[in-house]
């Protein structure tokens, strides 16, 4: 399985947003910098992470988005698939069609493994990853670069 680029941004972005989130709503400009993400690509992933109920808009001064629900409440799962990613292993997609039509001779073993693969994602929620000590370790560093790109180029006023 390879979980393609639109699934590992939205994770990426929803981690940075649940880092941040405390300290009031986030800007995509701000996970763009901070991720090197594409700032266009984010509205893309954000409108369906809207959509689908875990991310929220704040308008105004000061806005941005932040996460519709607690951090426990949303696993990496629901992530990917709200973005429209698949956690399917499986050549057939499940439909047991793999080999001219029909099934074939390893049909269960993918659809054994997309099923743990799902259930290991869906096991893990955004605090529960963000609040390792390594992944603080790499916000702050980001963090501080940020500051110091900032400081470096600083953003024009709204």
């Amino acid at each position: 399985m390879k979980l393609s680029t639109k699934g590992r941004y939205a994770v990426t972005a929803m981690m940075d947003l649940a880092i941040h989130d405390r300290e009031g709503p986030v800007t995509l400009a701000d996970i763009s910098q901070t991720q090197g993400i594409s700032l266009s690509y984010l509205e893309q992933l954000f409108a369906k992470l809207r959509k689908r109920g875990l991310v929220e808009g704040v308008r105004g001064p000061g806005g941005g988005y932040r996460l519709a629900r607690m951090p426990h409440q949303i696993t990496v799962a629901e992530i990917i698939t709200a973005v429209d990613e698949n956690v399917d292993v499986m050549r057939c997609h499940g439909d047991g069609n793999c080999q001219d039509g029909v099934r074939c001779l390893t049909h269960e073993l993918w659809a054994e493994l997309s099923n743990r693969l799902y259930e290991f994602l869906d096991g893990i929620t955004l605090d529960q990853f963000v609040e390792r000590p390594e992944i603080r370790e790499i916000a702050r560093r980001q963090d501080e670069e940020a500051k110091r790109m900032n400081f470096v180029f600083p953003r024009p006023a709204a």
